[in-house]
């Protein structure tokens, strides 16, 4: 009998020697640039799409501008809103009124600070339990989302 015939599981394999990995290191900072060329290339983007609105908005407020119908009658919008503001402005002189417009602003002042101090209480809750989820005093579960925002620096150096 033939070798080949006394064992037909026995299947030829070539055998493929590992190539050494680059170190991580390498690797993550590939993808730190892909992704720094990617934010760079999403604002360009963003950018441009901006222009073309705001062009196409000036063309949209042109066309309304143009028509001496609208004009008439934003003109009267326009006096109708005088009437409105000074009778605003008076009930708003009213000593009860001020008070409660000052207790608004408060109101607002302290919800503010607030949400500020708890996305820095979430944050760390996040970090210390690795956790993406908190269930409230209802329970009710609630997601923790982080959100970042790009402003531009000024130019003084």
């Amino acid at each position: 009998m033939d070798d080949q015939n006394k064992d037909p599981e026995v299947v030829d394999a070539e055998v493929v020697e590992e190539t050494p990995q680059e170190p991580q290191v390498v690797g993550d900072a590939a993808i730190l640039l892909n992704l720094e060329e990617m934010i760079k290339n999403y604002i360009q983007s963003l950018d441009k799409l901006r222009e073309e609105k705001k062009k196409m908005q000036e063309m949209f407020e042109d066309s309304f501008a143009n028509n001496p119908t609208y004009r008439e009658n934003s003109d009267k919008a326009k006096e109708a809103l005088k009437v409105k503001a000074t009778t605003r402005q008076q009930i708003a002189s009213q000593p009860s009124v001020i008070a409660l417009a000052q207790k608004l602003k408060g109101l607002g002042s302290d919800i503010k600070e607030r949400q500020v101090a708890l996305s820095d209480y979430l944050l760390e809750y996040q970090r210390l339990s690795g956790a993406n989820e908190i269930e409230d005093n209802e329970g009710q579960i609630r997601e923790i989302i982080n959100s970042a925002k790009l402003i531009k620096r000024s130019s003084k150096k």
